[in-house]
């Protein structure tokens, strides 16, 4: 089985609430030096296994980041508290 490889040094691991050693990893791969594109990946992980990932440039990031802060804002009471609780 392969060795779980580190994170580069602009990412970040996510929990699942569900538990069970699910992670999802987001992680900046900058361009490579062949004229490559940069891309950020986002990766599935059960334990020290990765189960899927996709690949997004950085001209597709601004659909994701507003889905995300929708989700946010959706995640907001009326009264102003959150739905969510914070993590570390």
């Amino acid at each position: 089985m392969a060795k779980t490889r580190p994170l580069p040094e602009v990412g970040s691991v996510h929990l699942d609430a569900r538990g069970g050693e699910r992670a999802l990893r987001a992680s900046w791969h900058p361009a490579p030096s062949d004229g490559g594109v940069g891309v950020v990946v986002l990766s599935i992980w059960r334990g020290n296994v990765c189960t899927g990932t996709v690949r997004l440039t950085a001209e597709e990031l601004p659909g994701l980041i507003a889905t995300l802060a929708g989700a946010l804002d959706a995640a907001q009471g009326s009264d102003g508290s959150t739905y969510l609780t914070s993590a570390s």
